[in-house]
This record gives structure tokens, sequence and C-alpha cells, in this order.
């Protein structure tokens, strides 16, 4: 028989005996899971089109017929905590999820310091070794994007938390969720769909955007079409950005000659390093770029024994000096220091030539300026400032962050209509480039969220940017405090909480290990707000002040006990004045009556107040006697470095 024949054959007999679809169910629902108490509880998935459906669970049984489309949904009434129990669905065939347990569910999201584990936190050993609590549950969802919005995701399997498992949980969220299991005693589920690196734009729907007048625009250069094709559009239309950014077509360039010492690099356009490009001239993109940086050396030092430090490079590098190549790193978070060999150094000019491979996230030289230098023989020579750049490549792919939506669509949207309690989040770093624009974008996401699920007052409690040695201060602006502020103003929406850090951060790891004391702030706030467990949950905030002469007298709400600080002599750190001349000085404080006292001897007659108003505010020591930081405020607007910074996607224009 032919294969035509054959192929023939096949299609009567489908024809004649449809194939029946087996009753499914998205990836939420598996074994080891957690509903939500108290309230309806939606159970949905897919089968054949009107097919009968019946689920079974505890005590109940729903049935439910699937649309034309195949699709049902139905809603088990509300259930105590409890468990273990084990939910049945029934069509044509039989799906049975067994261990199931009813108590409180969060869904935990952002970037790295919410995807940051167990493992990865403080006292892991410690923490992993006392971790058999089977009443705690987690599921990670995989690492996924989608141009268009999703029904299931990739993959995610609910582990009992015990000490084999605990270590790949969110730190964070487990920490909140001991906490609230410790007091309640009743299961907790935690939902992790978190991915380091990302910005908040790709967490945020379609239809938010399109119904932003600050994000419309942009959103309507975002075509409807399917991944592969929306990726071919967005690398064209970077590539075409690129060319013009440097005046030279890919298909011109002669990269084999970037590394040599003769090249002309003279026409080359330049990036501020260290800092990621993303926050420069070159913005969004994942791909190969060159960094090339002329040292002049005179004949004493280019005899000396060299170290070339790089500090930290994002993601892969291969670095020559003079043409030679001096060493390699495939460690986006690792120091570089490659040892020069005699000879390699000339008197006069030498070129340090790097190719850097960027395949997600910020791009770059990065971290600490003063570990970007030439050491010689204990002098050293700076290597901060201008680089000449040139792109070799772009990535021929779309990662999470190239356009709005793609998390969202992927790891989001297939948990609607699932049942949950509230939302923990911890992002922000990837945004303080365009810090101002975050006091309209975040409260777009929590809202769009809510509209979601047709819940508006939805619980969302996040954590505020932890202590982190970013550029600029009060006098040059700084984006990292903007970011913060940003983050501050989000509390003006509904059932909102945020949990402040500048204490247990570290200044040089923006991944700060102690997830222990921020799971646990967390907590104190869902425990006060949503569990009739009154206590105190967040430290002094900024209400008014007072100029009284030379000095300035400021109140604060939620002091809870009282003002503290933990300094021996009673010094308040952290504060700055400044007149009308917008110039901040460190100002004296101390507190009164419950109320803080500030004045400079710099300045005569203080206008306005900095708290905390840099990336680095591990100095700030002002508290609440419960033990909650304050948070950091300003009472001016002078110098808001990130206002016209917007986020934008390509133009892309599809082909007829």
């Amino acid at each position: 028989m032919t294969m035509t024949k054959i192929s023939l054959v096949i299609a009567l007999l489908c024809a004649g005996n449809p194939i029946s679809a087996n009753v499914s169910l998205p990836k939420i629902f598996g074994d080891n899971m957690v509903l939500q108490r108290n309230v309806p509880v939606p159970v949905w998935g897919w089968a054949d089109a009107n097919e009968k459906i019946e689920v079974r669970f505890n005590h109940q049984v729903k049935t439910v017929k699937a649309g034309k489309d195949g699709k049902w949904l139905l809603y088990l009434d509300p259930e105590n905590a409890g468990g273990p129990y084990t939910l049945i669905i029934k069509g044509k065939n039989l799906v049975q999820v067994n261990n199931v347990l009813v108590g409180e569910v969060w869904i935990c999201s952002g970037q790295s310091n919410m995807e940051w584990t167990v493992g990865q936190s403080m006292n892991a050993k410690e923490e992993i070794e006392d971790a058999d609590i089977p009443f705690i549950r987690h599921i990670k969802i995989s690492k996924t994007i989608s141009s268009l919005p999703n029904d299931d995701f990739a993959s995610g399997t609910w582990e009992v938390c015990d000490s084999s498992t605990v270590a790949d949980f969110t730190g964070l969220g487990y920490f909140f969720a001991r906490r609230i299991y410790d007091e309640l005693k009743i299961p907790v589920g935690l939902i992790n769909a978190s991915w380091g690196g990302t910005n908040i734009e790709t967490w945020i729907s379609r239809e938010a955007f399109e119904s932003s007048d600050e994000f419309k625009e942009m959103i309507a250069a975002m075509p409807r079409i399917n991944l592969d094709s929306l990726s071919k559009l967005n690398v064209q239309a970077s590539e075409l950005r690129i060319e013009k950014l440097q005046s030279v077509k890919f298909k011109d360039l002669n990269a084999d000659l970037f590394k040599e010492a003769s090249f002309d690099d003279s026409k080359w356009p330049v990036l501020n390093q260290p800092q990621l490009w993303e926050q420069q001239s070159i913005g969004e993109l994942d791909g190969v770029v060159w960094l090339r940086k002329t040292v002049n050396l005179s004949e004493t030092d280019s005899k000396k024994n060299a170290l070339l430090e790089l500090s930290k490079i994002d993601d892969y590098d291969i670095t020559y000096v003079n043409g030679i190549k001096v060493g390699n790193t495939n460690q986006w978070d690792a120091g570089r220091k490659y040892p020069i060999p005699s000879g390699f150094l000339k008197e006069g000019k030498n070129v340090i030539a790097i190719r850097v491979t960027d395949n997600g996230g910020g791009g770059g030289i990065y971290g600490d300026s003063s570990a970007l230098r030439l050491t010689l023989d204990g002098s050293s020579v700076p290597l901060s400032g201008n680089w000449k750049f040139q792109v070799e490549s772009v990535k021929k792919s779309t990662n999470e962050n190239s356009l709005p939506s793609l998390c969202y669509n992927a790891m989001i949207n297939p948990l609607i209509p699932f049942a949950f309690q509230g939302i923990l989040w911890y992002q922000g770093e990837s945004n303080a480039a365009r810090a101002y624009q975050y006091r309209i974008a975040f409260p777009l996401m929590i809202n769009d969220w809510r509209q979601k699920w047709g819940r508006p007052g939805m619980p969302f409690y996040f954590v505020q940017l932890a202590t982190f040695n970013t550029a600029g201060n009060s006098n040059e602006g700084c984006s990292w405090a903007e970011l913060r502020e940003a983050q501050s103003l989000t509390l003006q929406l509904p059932n909102t909480g945020m949990c402040v850090t500048t204490d247990v951060g570290n200044p040089w790891d923006i991944h700060p290990v102690n997830k222990q004391e921020v799971g646990k702030r967390l907590a104190a706030i869902a425990l006060n707000n949503l569990y009739d467990k009154e206590m105190i949950c967040s430290g002094p905030a900024f209400r008014s002040m007072e100029i009284n002469g030379n000095s300035i007298i400021l109140s604060f709400d939620n002091t809870g006990s009282g003002l503290f600080t933990p300094d021996k002599y009673g010094y308040v750190k952290g504060f700055e004045l400044a007149g009308s001349d917008s110039i901040f000085c460190f100002a004296k404080a101390s507190i009164l009556d419950n109320k803080v006292i500030l004045s400079s001897e710099k300045v005569d007659n203080p206008v306005a107040v900095h708290f905390g108003w840099v990336g680095d505010a591990s100095d700030c020591n002002l508290f609440n006697i419960e033990g909650f930081p304050a948070v950091p405020f300003r009472t001016d607007e002078w110098k808001t470095i990130t206002r016209n910074e917007k986020y934008k996607i390509e133009k892309m224009q599809q082909k007829k």
C-alpha cells in the first residue's frame, strides 16, 4: 500500500472514530499541593467537548460539563484548614491528586532575591537540617517566556518540606511560611514564580499596558504573534538600532581584528565601566560586545609585574592585552584577576580588549570601580571610566527582559484563577535606572494582577531594596534611592505592606543572605493584617517636619513603643540637611520626646531633609523599639535623576 493510501485510511478511521481527549488538569494541581482555605476553590482543566466532569474532594462532589472548546471550570465549597485529602477528577478517564492539604497559599514572585534559595541563605546547613515541616509545601514554576498568554506553565512539582527538599525552596518564602506555620499551625503552600534579573515590565500583562497612558504607546509597537516570529522581529529591530548607534553595518565588521593593539577604534562609541550596558546607550541587548581601553605606560612601568583586575563581568569574557589572550572566565558574578606575563606590556600605548558574551539579564563590567585597575608592583592604574565599545552580534533569540509581558504570559497567566491568600514580591534592582517610572509601573502591576483574579483587595506585600553600594548620593542624585521611594509611594494602594531591609543587606553583595529576617518581617505584616495576631509590623515612617530656626524637628508614624537607636551614645545616623542652595550636608540627629531633632553646622537655614538617600544605607540606625528600621525618605524632589528614563521597545515592522 502506498503512503498516500495509508494516510487516507488513517484519515477515514479518525473521521469515523474521533480521538477522545483525556480529562487533564493544569500543572498547578499535583500531588502534595495546598489549596486555599475559607474561599471557594476553583478547579479547572480540559476534556472532550461537552464531556461531563465529576470532581470529588473531602466530602464534596461537584459536576460540570465541558464547553465546546473542551474547557471546564467549577468551584468547590470553602474548606477549613486540614488534610491530607485526595482530589479526584472523573470523566472518560480518572485523574487523582494525592496528599492534598488545605491552608494558606502565597505566590512568591520577583527577581533574584526572591529566587534565592534556602541553600544559599545564611546558616544554610543548620536551616536545612531543621526543616522537617511536612505542612509546608513548595512548587517552583519553570522559567519560561511567551509572547502570548499561556493556559499552563511548562513544568513544576509540589514538594513536601524536609531536609532533602528545602534547599531549593525560595529562602524568603520559606522563612515567611515557617513563621506563619509556627503561629497558626496550619498548612502553608508557596508558589514560586520568580526569575533573577527580570524587570517589572515582563511581569505585567499586555491589557494593563494598553490601559495605561504611560505605556499604551509603547505596547502598541509589540505585535500579537508567537514568540519565534516575535524574536525574529526583535532581533532585526535591535540590529538596526545598534547599526545606527555604531554607524556601521554588522556585515562590514571585522571582529577578528578587534583584539589587536594596532586596530583603529577612534570611531567607536563609548561606555562607562563598571556599569551594566542596559543602563547606557547600548540598552537592552544580549549578544557579543567588544570593550577596548588604551593605557599609556612609561618604560619603567612596562617592565613591572602586572595584574589586570576587571571587577565582575556579566556573563563571559575573553580578555586580551596587546592582542594576546591573558584570561577568560565563564561566571557572571566572579571577580576577574589576570596576571600579565613579562613582555606583554610595552612603553607607550597598551590596549586591553575584552570580548564580552551576555546571554541574558545585565551585560558588561559591573561592581566596585576600585576593582577595575591595572596593578604594577603595588601601584595601580585606574581603568574605570570611558571604554570604547562595538557590538559584534545580537543574540538570535528573545530573553525574559527583551519585551514586555513575557514572564506574565508564561508564568502568571497560567495560574489564573487558582485560589491563594496573597502575593509576596521582591524585585526592583533591574528597574533602578527607570526608578521614577516605577512609581507608575509597580502599582500598575499590582492592580493588573488584582483585576485578573477579580480581587481588588488582594494582599500584596513587598520588600524594599536592601543596602547596596551603588553610585549616587543626595547631591549627585541616586537611582537606587529613587527606586526605594517609588516602592514607598506604592503603599498608597490598599492592602499593601512593605518590608524595609536597609539594616540587613550587604553593601558589596546585591544578594544579601539574611533571608530569615526578611521573611520574618513580611510574616509580621501578614500576621497583623490578615491573621488576627496584633503586633508592630513596620518601622518609623516620616509624617511631618517643623523648621525651628537652624533645626528641623521630625515626627513619625509607626513608632511602636517608641523611637530607638542602638548607638550607645544615642547618635542617629543617616540624616542630611540642605538649605535653599540644595546642597546636602550630614546632620546631627538625636531622639527627643519620640521625635528626631536635626541640625548641621554647615546649614544655617535648613529647608529639606534626606534620610538614607544613598544605595548603601547601612549606616542608618533609626528604629522603633520593636526593631523595625525607619523608611528612607526625602522632603524634596530637587535631583530626581531618573525622571526622564522610560521603558521602551524597538518599533517592529511585521513583514507582509
